[in-house]
């Protein structure tokens, strides 16, 4: 490599980084909270290393010399490593999603904890599911899919054209809607035990009026609810890891 050269082999390294060190910021199993700074960082740099000889070519060449061309680039990787980083990460929402609605049904919407995914205060129960997300992400090798999407991700969107902002909006729009509708989904057994629980709660103090319904229903809930929550939980995990499938997917064009 010559002198002359280097210049632009380091703005095409820096314009790759820019998308592929936004996009493992964010993506999940790589871009949670627990992990290191250092670690994503490192891991970006070598992806974006490994990266450089299969992209290049898309780029223009001369943006050595353009520099307001190559800022207006520079800003167009942010944004779309940014997009489909957010996008990915959308697919956790779901859990979190279904565990209020569990915690609420159950009685413990007021247990809060350290979300490890987040650092931030969460419910216990939107935790633990967060948590378990993330773990059938690697047991799934679904950060394989992961890895093979941020690769994919400069055919789906090559580098220097207009950036469909239109589109995004729309994509945003469907990835929360069917964030809820996963975690809806997931929290429909909880749904029903509340409903009848609660249901049959009103009919026996109507019938006992004189009875502390309150301090007998409240441990009740919550050990019935614990107990739905251990039977039914494998089936509704498996259906999320498919939901995570076919979202990372996407990324790959499917």
């Amino acid at each position: 490599m010559t002198i002359h050269l280097l210049p632009s082999v380091a703005l095409l390294y820096m314009l790759i980084f820019a998308r592929v060190g936004a996009l493992v910021m964010l993506l999940p199993g790589f871009g949670e909270t627990a992990v290191p700074a250092r670690i994503r960082l490192g891991f970006a740099l070598f992806l974006a290393l490994l990266l450089q000889p299969l992209v290049v070519k898309l780029y223009p060449a001369g943006l050595a010399t353009r520099f307001p061309a190559a800022m207006a680039m520079l800003a167009g990787e942010l944004t779309i490593g940014l997009f489909l980083g957010m996008a990915t990460r959308l697919l956790l929402a779901g859990a979190q999603v279904a565990g209020a609605t569990i915690a609420t049904q159950l009685g413990l919407g007021f247990a809060m904890t350290v979300d490890p995914t987040q650092g931030q205060q969460g419910i216990i129960v939107g935790n633990f599911l967060a948590l378990l997300a993330v773990m059938l992400v690697f047991v799934g090798d679904l950060h394989h899919v992961s890895i093979a999407g941020v690769a994919h991700s400069f055919s789906l969107f090559p580098p220097g054209e207009w950036i469909p902002t239109g589109d995004f909006a729309a994509a945003t729009v469907k990835l929360v809607g069917e964030s809820f509708e996963v975690g809806v989904r997931v929290s429909a057994p909880f749904l029903a035990f509340g409903l009848v629980f609660n249901l049959g709660l009103g009919m026996l103090q109507k019938m006992m009026p004189q009875f502390q319904i309150y301090f007998a229903a409240m441990p009740l809930s919550i050990g019935l609810g614990l107990l739905l929550f251990g039977l039914v939980l494998a089936a509704t995990m498996a259906w999320y890891a498919d939901h995570l499938r076919d979202g990372l997917g996407r990324l790959l064009g499917g």
